[in-house]
């Protein structure tokens, strides 16, 4: 049995219209509407009860420009959709008789699927929002039904040989196609049956409500002012622009804050946050996205380590008691109500509207800088320490130094603190870290060094590191880039393990590298056909000969593979299909099987069978001796291109996967009273900043 990838992300529309009988989305148009879904969900009846267009269409998603299809051009209409999968150039359905035949279930490869660009201009067609997707969704056991019923009263070529796995596995093909197309910002909604009210895809303290999903405005122009003119050009609706001050001053209705580039202070009772513009250094302006941080302090400290949120251009954000996530990171008191106020970015603005406000909003500006013109104080000690760290400029070490710095590295190692040693000598392939660290847990990185170098310049993290009060844990598969044409250059992946070594001799017992697959030489190491340990290997021994390979291979055959703390796990990429015991998970190498699933397996889906699940979490845990649902963090398997962390994944709560390796920037999660926190920053090309510093 599958998981199903929307379980608790459907949330009902509450603006509808009806049309014909059936609801509809408040303010979606009826010539925007496409339905698709597997054979026998009932799209045929859907259309002709609605008196769309009678015949049926096909689209294959994986070709570029499908959007302008012709198929499109008369809606409401039954789609039928081609997916990309492994093995296949063309697209397939999922009753064309390559998919239905296959020994194997087909694996679906989601990153084939091509996306219309966006679009903002008037004289472009914006397709993400010219069309809004319908996925019609029964449960497969009415649909299974439903098909068995028909195939007794007529032939239907698409229901011979039918079987409940079948409609199941064609089911949860088109719910991961449903949620990444909402991811990729296409206008999607689901519905369980033609008599069930129409659901939006949300994670669950998710407040952006799609245009098309509410209810238009009560506004009405007056067309004798500036405003009212302007609102029937834009259908925007004048907002009180707020001014702000160095005193304090009370929000007490709906207010707009401009994009200015400084900070602002906005307190709630007791509680302080600082909302600043997030503006990266070395970027230029035009690729800039207006958001903005929240955070709970203007400064980072020594004596704590804080989270933060963000508020991305088109986001609402609910401040209050109700939205799980931001509670999570800021701990809201008793005088922040449920749901206190809503904030939303709006082109890099700040719209302010009170809920429920049982205690005042003060908001104050927080000094006069603006942080386009600057390097923070904190971020410039950091970024002259990693210099200091690394020797100077972040270039290839020399031989030398080379050899001498991974020597470094093995002899720590070695003598590991946190690791059990075999009676063979040799280290077991478990670190345990102490419950008293601040933990900070960074995903597949895979050569992108800027990346590593903002995690490491940012919310004082050095710092921490330095005074033993957190500790840094690389789920391995730092190397080998993913960037097309970079794929068979291995000089990034090698820049980048010189950076890891030096900041692992800098902080022995709080920087930790935990054993990737593609840490390796092996031949088995590839990506699109391109044989990346091998070339890892071979440009190592151009470089620095083969006492520094040696010293490499021995580099991978200390690393840890499982970490530990009293309250949480991490490996690289998953539990063992069999529950371990401790002895076991020490002795890992020894038992080449679960060694290879810890490395390679991945999450269990409608296309990867063979994966892991729900009750292999559980066993990972009972064997670590963890408590239920403590959380278990992964990397290795992106869920889709466009996140960089996906919290309780496959629907098993306390399993998080994160991805540091993002060409928009890392994610990483720091753990926070127990829970894991989703922590993103933005990409600068730091390696090209500090290298420009004397």
């Amino acid at each position: 049995m599958t998981t199903n990838p929307l379980k608790k992300k459907l949330i009902p529309i509450k603006d509808l219209q009806e049309i014909r009988g059936v609801q509809l989305p408040a303010r979606l148009k009826f010539v925007q509407l496409v339905v698709t879904g597997p054979p026998g969900a009932g799209k045929t009846y859907y259309i002709n009860k609605v008196h769309g267009w009678p015949n049926e269409g096909y689209v294959d998603l994986t070709r570029k420009g499908w959007w302008k299809d012709q198929t499109l051009t008369y809606k409401p209409r039954e789609v039928h959709l081609g997916f990309p999968f492994k093995g296949y150039d063309e697209a397939l359905t999922v009753f064309d008789k390559e998919w239905l035949d296959a020994e194997e279930p087909l694996f679906l490869e989601l990153d084939r699927i091509q996306i219309p660009p966006r679009s903002n201009s008037l004289f472009q067609v914006n397709y993400r929002t010219r069309y809004i997707f319908e996925f019609l969704l029964p449960d497969p056991a009415k649909i299974y039904k439903r098909r068995m019923a028909r195939h007794k009263e007529g032939y239907f070529p698409v229901d011979k040989n039918l079987t409940y796995d079948m409609v199941t596995r064609q089911s949860d093909i088109y719910r991961e196609v449903a949620l990444y197309m909402d991811q990729a910002g296409m206008q999607v909604y689901v519905r369980e049956g033609l008599s069930k009210v129409p659901m939006r895809i949300a994670e669950k303290d998710d407040v952006n409500v799609p245009a098309w999903a509410e209810a238009s405005s009560d506004f009405k122009p007056d067309l004798t002012t500036l405003a009212g003119w302007k609102w029937l050009i834009s259908h925007e609706e004048p907002v009180n622009w707020f001014t702000m001050t160095d005193e304090l001053q009370e929000i007490a209705r709906e207010c707009r804050i401009p994009h200015d580039g400084k900070t602002f202070e906005m307190i709630i009772g007791s509680q302080h946050f600082v909302l600043r513009p997030e503006i990266p250094k070395g970027v230029k302006k035009k690729h800039i996205q207006k958001n903005w941080v929240i955070a709970r302090s203007k400064d980072c400290s020594t004596d704590a380590m804080y989270g933060f949120a963000r508020i991305r251009v088109g986001d609402t954000v609910l401040i209050g008691r109700d939205n799980h996530q931001f509670d999570e990171i800021f701990h809201f008191g008793s005088d922040i109500s449920k749901r206190h106020l809503t904030i939303t970015n709006k082109k890099g603005d700040l719209i302010f509207i009170p809920q429920d406000m049982k205690t005042v909003v003060q908001i104050v500006r927080s000094g006069d800088q603006d942080i386009r013109e600057r390097l923070s104080t904190n971020r410039f000690h950091a970024v002259t320490a990693i210099r200091e760290i690394f020797g100077g400029d972040i270039t290839l070490l020399s031989p030398d130094d080379a050899l001498s710095t991974i020597r470094e590295v093995n002899e720590i190692l070695h003598h590991e603190v946190h690791r059990d040693s075999l009676k063979s000598g040799e280290l077991g392939a478990l670190l345990t870290i102490p419950d008293d660290q601040t933990l900070l847990i960074v995903g597949d990185l895979h050569a992108n060094i800027d990346n590593l170098l903002k995690i490491l310049t940012e919310n004082c993290l050095l710092a921490h590191l330095g005074v033993s009060s957190a500790s840094l844990i690389i789920l391995g598969d730092a190397v080998h880039s993913e960037v097309t044409g970079e794929m068979d250059s291995m000089d990034s992946s090698i820049l980048m393990m010189d950076l890891i070594f030096k900041m692992k001799c800098h902080f022995p017992e709080h920087f930790f590298y935990l054993l990737g697959n593609h840490d390796s030489f092996n031949r088995n190491i590839s990506k699109n056909g391109i044989l990346q340990g091998v070339l890892m290997r071979k440009r190592l021994q151009e470089l620095r000969g083969e006492t520094y390979v040696a010293e490499m291979q021995r580099f991978y055959d200390l690393l840890p593979v499982v970490m530990k703390t009293g309250s949480c796990a991490a490996c690289h990429a998953a539990p063992p299909r069999k529950k371990l015991t401790h002895k076991e998970i020490v002795h890992l190498r020894q038992h080449p099987k679960y060694f290879k699933e810890i490395l390679t397996n991945r999450i269990k889906r409608s296309h990867y069978l063979a994966g892991y699940e729900k009750r292999d979490v559980k066993g990972f845990r009972e064997s670590l001796g963890l408590p239920k649902r403590a959380p278990f963090v992964v990397g290795h398997t992106p869920l889709d291109p466009f996140n960089s962390f996906w919290k309780n994944a496959g629907n098993i709560k306390g399993h998080h996967i994160i991805y540091s390796g993002h060409p928009d920037g890392p994610s990483l999660y720091m753990q926070i009273r127990g829970k894991m926190i989703p922590l993103s920053y933005p990409a600068e090309p730091l390696l090209k900043i500090i290298n420009e510093m004397s």
